[in-house]
């Protein structure tokens, strides 16, 4: 996973993208690295966005399936979003679906920690 860094506060997993875009060229890597994460015992993940600049269908689909294996949005957070992705994210109402809030803090208390 050299495109990910990956961090631990309590039972919560901290991921920090290292490259600049979740296309389809990494949507299914991705999708399957984070599953082998939850099959590890990783239930609650935040995803740090601040490095993405760009996000297309084939990202916003991957972030869904994580969702989906973990059951639900209150299992995951994403934060950091540049106002770029979060366009996207509008745009195709994934902001209605997804926890998306300003900081890892944030998303920590989100998730029950601090």
């Amino acid at each position: 996973m050299d495109y990910l860094l990956l961090t631990q506060q309590d039972d919560i997993a901290i991921i920090k993208f290292t490259r600049k875009r979740i296309d389809a060229a990494l949507a299914v890597k991705f999708r399957d690295d984070i599953q082998t994460l939850i099959q590890q015992g990783h239930k609650k993940i935040i995803f740090n966005m601040e490095q993405i600049e760009f996000i297309d269908s084939s990202g916003l689909g991957a972030l869904v399936s994580v969702m989906k294996n973990l059951g639900g949005n209150q299992q995951m957070a994403l934060c950091h979003v540049k106002d770029a992705v979060l366009t996207v994210f509008k745009l195709t109402r994934m902001d209605k679906i997804f926890v998306i809030v300003a900081s890892e803090a944030d998303a920590l208390a989100r998730l029950g920690t601090v």
